[in-house]
């Protein structure tokens, strides 16, 4: 599945802000594996100092938005899990700052975040690479909103695009 496959029905148009940091052509499976040696090459690059840095008050560290990516993963995954196997009860939205709170992400080292990180999305890449054609378009409800299965786990890459984004342009620059 491509980003150009999605249909207006399979995502609501806040998520496309994170399906526009993917190329029209990329498809899931190395969407989900550029993503990976993307953030395997940004935690690597990253000292101690860097990693607990904020470019403001009251806006996460470089450690929060890596574990916010880690705690949205598995949010984005188990619905996509969920909807894949035909399950019609909506699925509730979560309150990401409260989840940073409670992450104890600025006592983590890089290898620590960076461990989680990669079995985290070594199961993402497990869970849609045995998918059907058929099953990620199957459509859940999910925060209130439809979702394909395959919207999902573009916007899995995508909202590590658009986060990555961030960091580059307000935390390293």
């Amino acid at each position: 599945m491509r980003v150009k496959d999605l249909q207006e029905n399979e995502f609501q148009y806040f998520y496309g802000t994170y399906l526009k940091t993917l190329e029209k052509q990329d498809d899931l499976k190395s969407a989900l594996q550029n993503g990976k040696e993307s953030f395997k090459d940004l935690v690597f690059s990253l000292t101690d100092e860097q990693l607990k840095y904020s470019y403001g008050e009251g806006k996460w560290t470089v450690a929060e938005v890596l574990v916010h990516l880690i705690d949205s993963e598995r949010v984005f995954q188990y619905r996509a899990f969920r909807i894949n196997r035909n399950d019609k009860t909506p699925l509730p939205g979560f309150e990401q700052d409260d989840y940073v709170l409670e992450s104890n992400a600025n006592q983590r080292t890089k290898e620590d975040i960076l461990n989680e990180y990669l079995s985290v999305r070594n199961a993402s890449i497990n869970l849609f690479e045995n998918m059907s054609s058929v099953n990620l378009k199957r459509i859940g409800t999910a925060s209130g909103m439809p979702w394909s299965v395959g919207a999902i786990g573009l916007v899995i890459s995508g909202h590590q695009k658009h986060h990555e984004n961030i960091l580059n342009e307000r935390y390293f620059s």
